[in-house]
């Protein structure tokens, strides 16, 4: 007998946020835990056993990213990645407030350090452009990194950090690549031309709690924390094998990441087509803004004066779960920087993003489309929509 829809496990939307995690990932962080324990450092065959786990993982990690495994860098995540990165820049440092936020705030803290920051200003449909940056990179005079995520988190517009990155270059500038939503969803020439590329394992439907940042050859990284030698002294502090054993699964089933999210593309545009109706249907107008490439799993919508928040707040209670913004600004009043940075504050007061996955089917699509309609009919009579407009961006 089939559950009653109320009963029905909730559709999971928040890819973006955090990925569930492969039942082998899962396995292989447990029997690591129990089997690998020893310490990475240790000389003994307890430590050898872990260290081999270390091991094991960088190959895959490098594997998936590119790169060699001695430059795969262990992290606690793409947050400590970002931060390393940008910590080790000898020099002004060119971005948008488009980045995510671990790389913003860094980027403001350095500011008031003293550091000599390039804000560059987006475009309106979501992309950093590189004539832009070269502009900003020729008023600075000399510049030692540029940042640049391959996909937006909010948006999933993809950056064009090529073209970017052969403008770094010609001005003897390195890049840096906050890959965490590209990384296992799109094809590995995204982040290619980066020196630093940042990647985090729960994205990957590996465990939270690890990352690795991958740099080229020879790339020089400076610690932010300062302790033991572990990570060649880049990143100090005891490694976790079994974590490691984790994301090595997690980064092995990401390699074919791209073809299973590929597929993805049709179902976003039905979802996307269906709210236009659905818009239609309670005199909602419709705008676009934004003809950028996005990547095939990700939209972001408002509702004019609704608030993004409360209308995730809303859907939550029929079933279906979305944010209203990065995870890592979640709980806070502020409106989404990114949207706002794109869109102005009214948009990015009511910015919803909707992210699928490899599981998303197309009856989690049916089941979220019913939870949309319910809940802008019951809003419409509470809440007057006074010519709200819902907007992809971009």
């Amino acid at each position: 007998m089939a559950k009653p829809e109320s009963a029905m496990d909730p559709v999971y939307l928040d890819w973006n946020a955090t990925t569930p995690p492969l039942r082998e990932a899962v396995d292989a962080v447990h029997r690591a835990a129990l089997e690998n324990w020893g310490n990475p450092a240790s000389v003994h065959r307890p430590g050898q056993r872990a260290r081999a786990e270390l091991d094991r993982a960088r190959a895959s990690i490098a594997a998936l990213v590119g790169g060699h495994p001695r430059d795969v860098l262990l992290t606690s995540g793409g947050t400590e990645a970002n931060n390393l990165a940008l910590r080790s820049a000898r020099g002004p440092i060119v971005l948008s407030r488009l980045e995510h936020p671990s790389v913003v705030r860094v980027a403001e803290a350095l500011e008031r350090e003293g550091a000599v920051i390039g804000w560059v200003e987006p475009s309106s449909d979501g992309r950093v452009s590189p004539d832009r940056v070269a502009a900003c990179i020729a008023a600075l005079g000399r510049v030692a990194l540029v940042s640049l995520q391959a996909v937006n988190h909010e948006t999933g517009v993809v950056q064009p950090l090529h073209e970017v990155a052969m403008i770094a270059r010609a001005a003897g500038a390195q890049v840096h690549c906050d890959a965490v939503q590209a990384v296992g969803r799109l094809s590995r020439e995204h982040w290619a031309a980066a020196d630093f590329v940042s990647v985090a394992a729960h994205k990957l439907r590996g465990p939270k709690g690890i990352g690795a940042l991958v740099t080229r050859p020879g790339a020089l990284v400076l610690p932010v924390l300062r302790g033991g030698d572990q990570e060649r002294g880049m990143r100090p502090g005891t490694q976790d094998a079994a974590l490691a054993a984790g994301f090595r699964i997690a980064a092995a089933h990401a390699i074919d990441g791209p073809a299973r999210y590929s597929r993805l593309g049709a179902l976003r545009d039905r979802f996307e087509a269906a709210v236009v109706e659905l818009g239609a249907g309670v005199g909602l107008r419709i705008e676009r803004n934004g003809t950028a490439s996005r990547a095939p799993h990700v939209t972001n919508l408002s509702f004019g004066s609704w608030s993004g928040p409360e209308l995730c707040a809303a859907l939550d209670l029929e079933g279906v779960a979305i944010s209203s913004g990065s995870a890592c600004s979640a709980g806070t009043a502020e409106p989404s920087p990114v949207i706002r940075a794109i869109a102005g504050e009214a948009r990015a007061r009511g910015a919803i993003r909707v992210s699928l996955g490899e599981l998303t089917s197309d009856a989690d699509i049916t089941r979220a489309l019913v939870a949309f309609a319910h809940v802008l009919n019951v809003w419409r009579g509470s809440n007057p929509l006074e010519g709200s407009v819902p907007c992809f961006a971009p």
